[in-house]
């Protein structure tokens, strides 16, 4: 499957990410499906809020979805990447995306997904990225650009104090997922800035502020 990686730029979309003011995006306007995702995604996320910085989760979603648009991919796509936490964060079931998105967005959000019946956390996570290398299309991606998204939120995290003996078990896991991504789908540009965040995290790691 080809990577649409350069497309010309959309005009500013309207959301209200938190159910305050209006936020203005520059990537929805002419992707109904992920409009419709992103009503959603703010219905069942309402009220949670990230840990690294306190802002509505919604914001990882778009961010998500953003990366992905950015680099051309379709219109199902980016509305999974919307989707991508709701099975895992919220309530809602598989069969309500799959009537309400279609079955490709569906199977997307499904397969990057964790699977709750798998007590043990690190299992969780070697579960999901083996999927992902099997099912191989679009699903790569979408975990791709959740990563950086991750990569980017354990920085602040690590500024803001989180132990070191977490942020090193959270390291080694994205450094397992990149390197199953670089042979899934080697010259990604998605890959690539998750490589990029990695090493910068590595090399020119944040200092903890003071409390």
């Amino acid at each position: 499957m080809s990577s649409p990686e350069s497309a010309p730029g959309r005009q500013t979309a309207v959301v209200d990410a938190d159910g305050d003011q209006p936020v203005e995006l520059s990537f929805a306007r002419g992707l109904p499906l992920t409009r419709a995702a992103i009503a959603f995604a703010r219905s069942h996320h309402a009220g949670q809020r990230r840990a690294a910085d306190g802002a509505s989760f919604l914001v990882h979603p778009l961010e998500v979805a953003s990366l992905l648009d950015r680099s051309n991919y379709p219109d199902h796509v980016v509305a999974a990447a919307i989707l991508h936490d709701t099975l895992e964060d919220t309530d809602v079931e598989r069969s309500e995306l799959e009537a309400r998105f279609g079955s490709a967005v569906a199977e997307l959000v499904a397969l990057v997904s964790d699977d709750p019946a798998i007590a043990d956390e690190e299992q969780r996570k070697d579960r999901v990225r083996e999927r992902v290398r099997r099912a191989g299309g679009y699903a790569p991606v979408v975990y791709a650009a959740d990563k950086v998204s991750k990569v980017r939120e354990l920085r602040t995290l690590i500024a803001r104090g989180l132990p070191e003996q977490e942020a090193s078990i959270r390291r080694r896991r994205y450094q397992k997922s990149l390197a199953m991504l670089e042979r899934a789908i080697p010259g990604s540009r998605v890959v690539e800035l998750l490589r990029f965040e990695l090493e910068a995290l590595d090399r020119l790691p944040p200092q903890p502020t003071e409390a």
